[in-house]
């Protein structure tokens, strides 16, 4: 049986073609995924509000498979609505299919939270409009945002095509001493061959939308797989 340690649900937008080939790059062996997809096809406030609307139609596809835990695979859409919007959306989609809920904001909050990092430096393909809201979002759960850079993508597929070496770059070149921790955001965005080399290079933690992801579901399902390429957040917590 697949998934005999634990299942995974995962739900992404319809134009998101990395989430779902990160995560199973590294899911531990007995550890299965099985992926849902809600309309999306650019990242802009309407669309990402209605695309969290019809969440819970693809939880219930999810539930079907009888997964153990649903992970909502999209940072900028749990995030728009404000500081208590994953945690709102997580609430809705439980109550309906009775199955535990994360977002991918929720994975990085707590990512961020354990690796001690106060001051961020964040790296997005996004658009200056959704830049900030992200940026209020990160703010109102008490870190501070030294610096924010998007590259004003819109069209979600375009994101998908970038090269891991493009985030890699931009870090390298906005980086400032006084940051605890780097945050590359979007689950769209090719980040895990970058972590490692990121982390020797700038010698902070870097956290990524998949790989905060990753790691908070399988503590959620007690499997506390070390994965060294993944950084210092999956070998020290």
């Amino acid at each position: 049986m697949y998934g005999w340690r634990g299942r995974i649900g995962l739900i992404v937008p319809s134009s998101n073609t990395t989430m779902e080939m990160e995560l199973h790059s590294a899911l531990p062996e007995g550890v299965s995924l099985h992926t849902a997809r809600m309309p999306l096809k650019g990242i802009t406030e309407e669309e990402l509000l209605k695309m969290s609307s019809l969440a819970v139609d693809s939880a219930r596809l999810l539930k079907d498979a009888d997964v153990d835990l649903i992970l909502y695979g999209c940072t900028s859409g749990s995030f728009i609505g404000g500081i208590n919007f994953e945690a709102e959306l997580e609430e809705k989609i439980e109550r309906e299919v009775n199955i535990p809920v994360v977002t991918t904001s929720t994975a990085v909050i707590e990512a961020l939270k354990i690796l001690d990092a106060q001051q961020i430096m964040v790296i997005t393909p996004y658009t200056d409009e959704i830049n900030q809201r992200e940026k209020e979002f990160l703010e109102a759960n008490e870190f501070e945002v030294l610096d924010i850079r998007g590259l004003g993508i819109v069209d979600n597929v375009q994101v998908g095509k970038l090269e891991p070496y493009e985030a890699y770059r931009i870090a390298k070149a906005m980086f400032i001493d006084d940051v605890d921790a780097v945050f590359i955001s979007c689950t769209n965005l090719r980040t895990f061959e970058i972590i490692q080399p990121l982390e020797e290079d700038l010698g902070v933690p870097v956290v990524t939308s998949n790989q905060a992801s990753l790691w908070l579901v399988l503590r959620e399902l007690d499997i506390r797989e070390r994965i060294p390429w993944l950084g210092r957040l999956f070998m020290e917590y």
